[in-house]
């Protein structure tokens, strides 16, 4: 029986990047794996309550991204150890393997150790990306002063599974940097794409409206939103006819002039659409509805809205660099150089002018094959059985 941490992810309903991979890892390996938290207040890692069960199984769009623990598990762990109970709830076992897919904290850091010591076979990690070190500025301060660490914590575990080349070449490239022996294997491994479940006919796009141009991720710096608004009003100003739909939950600290620009453009009566993160059914017919979507990041460590937008056969205007290039050639995008707003305004206007060019393009889409999570999951446990213990 393996082991799988979510002590982030089953605290929370929310559905970001991160936490859909951790869920799609939970669904997938149901009956082979444990899921299991670092409980603060018991001081100890334990399985998942049903209350966190619940969590991962009911997420739901609008949630905060943040971890949320009720008063009444705060209380429940602070009892048991106070009154010696922590062994009898605490997680015991010698277990196969340990995927760890979280960017977790430094409090989980701390205690691996205890939870490795259970584990007999691969400790293996995920990584996500290195965006902290290449766009400090763009990224919360918290997590660039914490970065470094964490990558040096990765060395502690018997292979790490990067979500692209991309990935898996800065995180090489940093350890080699940094003067590392020896480090993990680190094999680049894609991820999945949840099953795309057609909408109904009422979904597709009216030919009698505006057409939707559609954007799907966090507003925070790195996700290039203000050029995204600033290209989308520089159409409006010139009479180009379409509507800008935003999904997606708001970064605090690095998101909050694009959401302040965002909300100034709807005040001013312009054709936009935001109303914070939406439910998975929402996201769905939104995708449906769209003439086709644009993903304006400067970076990424894979780019989930780029190949959902592709599973659904709608074409996608994003980055040609990075792991949006490893991505975005294998056809159904419109892949740019460059991403400053007059790229992005240009590359709008081409495609709202020439349905033809949408077309192949939709049709490079519906001609890809995609992964699914399932496919996922088993490859990251195939690769886990060749790994040795370090």
């Amino acid at each position: 029986m393996l082991l799988l941490d979510l002590t982030h992810t089953s605290h929370t309903r929310a559905r970001t990047g991160i936490q859909r991979v951790a869920r799609a890892l939970h669904e997938n390996l149901a009956g082979t794996a444990i899921p299991v938290t670092r409980d603060p207040f018991l001081g100890a890692w334990r399985p998942l309550e049903a209350w966190e069960l619940s969590n991962l199984a009911n997420s739901q769009g609008g949630e905060k991204r943040s971890a949320q623990w009720p008063a009444s598990a705060k209380w429940r762990g602070r009892l048991r150890r106070t009154f010696g109970r922590t062994s009898a709830h605490a997680l015991r076992g010698d277990f196969a393997g340990l995927i760890e897919p979280e960017l977790f904290s430094a409090q989980v850091a701390r205690d691996h150790g205890k939870l490795f010591a259970q584990v007999s076979g691969p400790r293996v990690a995920l990584f996500l990306d290195a965006i902290p070190l290449r766009f400090p500025e763009l990224t919360p301060p918290g997590t660039v002063a914490r970065f470094p660490t964490y990558l040096q914590e990765l060395l502690r575990f018997d292979g790490i599974a990067a979500i692209s080349e991309e990935s898996r070449d800065s995180l090489l490239g940093y350890w080699r940097w940094l003067g590392v022996k020896n480090p993990p294997p680190v094999h680049a491994l894609p991820l999945g794409v949840d099953p795309v479940v057609r909408s109904s006919a009422g979904d597709q796009p009216d030919p009698s409206a505006l057409p939707v141009v559609l954007s799907v991720g966090t507003l925070e710096g790195r996700k290039n939103h203000l050029a995204l608004l600033e290209a989308c009003e520089q159409l409006w100003a010139r009479g180009v006819s379409f509507q800008l739909r935003l999904i997606g939950h708001v970064n605090a600290e690095t998101g909050g002039a694009a959401h302040a620009r965002a909300l100034a453009l709807q005040a001013a009566g312009r054709p936009l659409i935001y109303n914070g993160p939406a439910t998975d059914e929402e996201i769905v017919r939104a995708y449906a509805a769209c003439a086709f979507t644009i993903y304006p990041s400067l970076a990424e460590g894979f780019g989930l809205p780029v190949i959902e937008s592709l599973a659904h056969g709608k074409p996608c205007i994003c980055s040609g660099l990075g792991a949006l290039g490893e991505i975005s050639r294998l056809g159904g995008c419109l892949a740019l150089p460059a991403l400053a707003p007059a790229d992005l305004a240009a590359a709008i206007e081409k495609l709202l002018a020439d349905p033809a060019l949408r077309a192949d393009l939709a049709a490079a889409a519906r001609a890809r094959t995609f992964k699914s999570w399932s496919g996922y999951t088993q490859e990251l446990t195939a690769w886990m059985r060749t790994l040795p213990r370090r």
